[in-house]
């Protein structure tokens, strides 16, 4: 049975003001267009006011602006997004494994496992790993020579850490994630490349989450920095010795080249390019698909390149752009 509360519940435990009967009961979460009785759902944006009109929720958590034209029982926060995410959290908890190490993994002599830690099904935890308390290393997970995990972290699925690789504690790392492979680094030589040896390794704080097939390169001299509450979407590519400051949020596909410092409370979109050897500072907005090619020094948004037009049109553009040395 999914878990469920009383609407008075809820208004009590994360401080809402409740228009609506307290005894209501909400045991799960849904779209304005898709929910049904027993559903909670969220307004946080007032272009969706006419699917709000209609909704079948048992209850809708908005802001005042928008409370009027809520037609079922109405949870009013000046945040409705952020209430609903600690409500779906309540109301659709997590499954945690049982403590212990599946018959099919392969843990090193001198790996250190905390009694209520997970291990499960085809992982590998080398020597000198260090997993802590309530830790869950998911199937094919690898934990290799002297990485350690903090308390309460979860490695999804297929998640590779590579020696020496901290990771802090409440961290989510999902699959196919690659933390500490080697940075992108060779010398010249006479028109072929020598391998320079990445001996840095890569720290990861508190509360941070790593998204599906992200990878993170360790330093080349000294470490690769994560900064604590960090939230990384998917398949993006962090460079060697990168640091990222605290809380900052980076959407799929981006790149950021070696040694640039992001600040922090930073949010970049999706598929922007960072060449090297930058600093961003702190509260800085990126938006998507831009190119970061010089230092960034004061908080604020930046963009670069052209929306999409017509074909015809764009090639109209390129040919004025391309007239302007002439």
């Amino acid at each position: 049975m999914p878990a469920e509360f009383s609407l008075g519940e809820l208004a009590v435990r994360f401080g809402l003001t409740l228009r609506g009967e307290p005894g209501l009961k909400v045991w799960n979460v849904a779209t304005l267009s898709h929910a049904q009785a027993g559903g909670l759902s969220f307004l946080a944006n007032s272009r969706y006011r006419r699917q709000l009109q209609s909704t079948r929720a048992t209850a809708v958590l908005v802001s005042a602006e928008d409370e009027p034209h809520c037609p079922a029982a109405a949870l009013i926060h000046p945040n409705p997004y952020l209430v609903y995410a600690r409500i779906a959290a309540l109301l659709h908890p997590e499954a945690h494994p049982a403590p212990g190490v599946h018959p099919s993994a392969v843990v090193g002599n001198k790996a250190h496992i905390a009694p209520s830690a997970s291990i499960g099904p085809l992982a590998v935890v080398e020597d000198d790993a260090q997993i802590g308390e309530r830790v869950s290393i998911g199937p094919g997970c690898i934990v290799q020579h002297g990485a350690r995990i903090g308390a309460d972290s979860v490695l999804v699925a297929r998640v590779n850490l590579y020696p020496g690789v901290t990771l802090g504690e409440r961290c989510i790392l999902h699959a196919g994630a690659v933390v500490g492979a080697d940075g992108f680094g060779f010398a010249p030589n006479a028109g072929s490349w020598v391998k320079v040896p990445q001996v840095g390794s890569v720290r990861i704080g508190d509360d941070v989450e790593i998204g599906a097939n992200t990878t993170i390169d360790r330093g080349a001299i000294d470490d690769t920095v994560v900064e604590s509450g960090v939230k990384l979407d998917n398949q993006i590519q962090v460079g060697h010795n990168v640091v990222i400051g605290a809380h900052t949020a980076i959407a799929a596909c981006t790149g950021i080249s070696g040694s640039t410092v992001i600040g922090q409370r930073c949010m970049i979109g999706g598929m922007v390019g960072f060449a090297g050897h930058l600093t961003i500072a702190d509260d800085v907005v990126v938006t998507g698909c831009s190119l970061v090619s010089a230092s960034i020094k004061k908080p604020g948004s930046y963009s670069s390149g052209m929306p999409t037009v017509e074909t015809r049109l764009w090639r109209r553009m390129v040919a004025h752009l391309r007239r302007l040395d002439g």
